[in-house]
């Protein structure tokens, strides 16, 4: 449980982590992309726009589908992406633009944070190992909630374990399925987008990046 008072805000900070924490999108399009050339093919870009916000799993299958492989196919795929990820992310991620030194004024100032992902443990803490585990309260992954994103789920997960309200919490996410997720909790989104664009109609807070992006800033959306 927070020690904050009731009425600050933020009472957390909600940290998506492919694409909005790390540039991690570039290294899944590697792996992606070298799996569609095993399989015979080449990554179509409107299907990779599909897969962002996802896992590797769903990014399997929807490889497969457009490429007319057989989904029986896809468990032995999956093993091999989840194999190529490991060793693509053993070799560490950027930081996005401001990310890191948002997250570390929030630890500064004694606000809760959470990283809040889509990608499995096996994954994230390789991730989580670059960028620091301790500057983290909590973390949620994707095989760690009933429901995963677009679902409410694991937002609402997060809150109730770090002991907030979800609804004086900001959630920073990039792609459609995390702002959906987001939005649905009751959290203050804020959409940065990175690899595709957002629905021209979806109601949400836009900015280009998180660089110079503070928690004085934060606060002014309460």
């Amino acid at each position: 449980m927070t020690d904050l008072p009731e009425a600050a805000f933020p009472q957390a900070v909600l940290f998506d982590m492919d694409g909005t924490l790390v540039d991690s999108e570039i290294v899944w399009d590697t792996g992606i992309e070298e799996l569609a050339e095993i399989l015979g093919g080449a990554l179509d870009p409107a299907v990779r726009a599909r897969m962002v916000g996802t896992n590797e799993d769903a990014s399997v299958v929807m490889l497969l589908e457009s490429l007319g492989i057989p989904l029986t196919e896809a468990p032995h795929r999956q093993t091999w992406l989840r194999t190529r990820m490991k060793e693509l992310f053993a070799q560490g991620v950027a930081w996005k633009p401001g990310a890191r030194e948002l997250l570390l004024e929030c630890r500064a100032a004694g606000i809760p944070t959470a990283l809040v992902t889509s990608t499995p443990r096996e994954l994230a803490d390789l991730i989580i190992g670059h960028v620091g585990p301790d500057n983290f309260d909590l973390t949620i992954c994707g095989d760690e909630v009933d429901h995963r994103k677009p679902d409410p789920d694991p937002y609402l997960t997060a809150a109730a374990k770090l002991g907030v309200d979800v609804e004086r919490s900001v959630a920073l996410e990039d792609s459609v399925s995390g702002v959906a997720s987001a939005l649905a909790s009751g959290a203050v989104t804020i959409a940065i987008p990175s690899e595709v664009e957002l629905p021209a109609d979806l109601d949400v807070l836009r900015l280009d990046s998180l660089d110079g992006i503070d928690l004085a800033y934060l606060r002014t959306l309460g």
